[in-house]
C-alpha cells in the first residue's frame, strides 16, 4: 500500500552533498514529485532561515538525507527536531542513507524505514518513489 503523494517534500542535506540532493531532487520532480530544497529554491538575496522556515511549514513530507556531512550539519539537526515536532509529519519523514554515518546522531529516526541509496543508486530511487506508488522510470541518455 503506498502512501498519499506529497503536495511537497522537503528535502533536508548538508550542502556538502549538494551534488546528490540536486540529482535526487531532479529525479524526484521528473517522477511528479513536488520537492523543495535549498539549492534551487533560495535565490541569493533571500533570507535564507526565513525561507526554510516558510517552507518547513508549507511542504507535508520531510526527506533528510543521511551521511556523515548530515551528521555534522547544525542545520540539518535544527531541521530535524522541527519535524520530529510536528504530527502531520509523524508518518511522512523518509530517511534516505546517502552514505554510512553515525546514525547515533539520527537515532529518532529509528522507527522510520529507511530508503538505502548506498549500494544501488536505481534500487534507491526505486524504494523511494515506491512509497508513493510510483514506478522509477531510469532516465534514457
Amino acid at each position: 500500500m503506498s502512501a498519499s503523494r506529497p503536495q511537497e517534500v522537503f528535502l533536508s542535506h548538508s550542502s556538502l552533498d549538494g551534488q546528490f540532493a540536486t540529482d535526487l531532487a531532479g529525479v524526484m520532480r521528473r517522477h511528479g514529485i513536488p520537492v523543495w530544497f535549498s539549492q534551487t529554491n533560495i535565490l541569493g538575496a533571500q533570507q535564507w532561515q526565513a525561507e526554510i522556515g516558510a517552507a518547513l511549514q508549507r511542504c507535508d513530507w520531510f526527506a533528510i538525507i543521511l551521511s556523515p556531512q548530515s551528521a555534522d550539519s547544525m542545520w540539518v539537526k535544527r531541521e530535524l527536531s522541527y519535524a520530529l515536532q510536528q504530527n502531520r509529519f509523524e508518518t511522512t519523514i523518509v530517511p534516505i542513507s546517502y552514505q554510512p554515518c553515525d546514525l547515533e546522531v539520527f537515532w529518532a529516526l529509528s522507527s522510520f524505514q529507511m530508503v538505502n541509496f548506498t549500494g544501488s543508486v536505481d534500487d534507491g530511487y526505486r524504494d523511494l518513489l515506491r512509497i508513493w506508488g510510483i514506478g522509477y522510470q531510469r532516465l534514457q541518455v
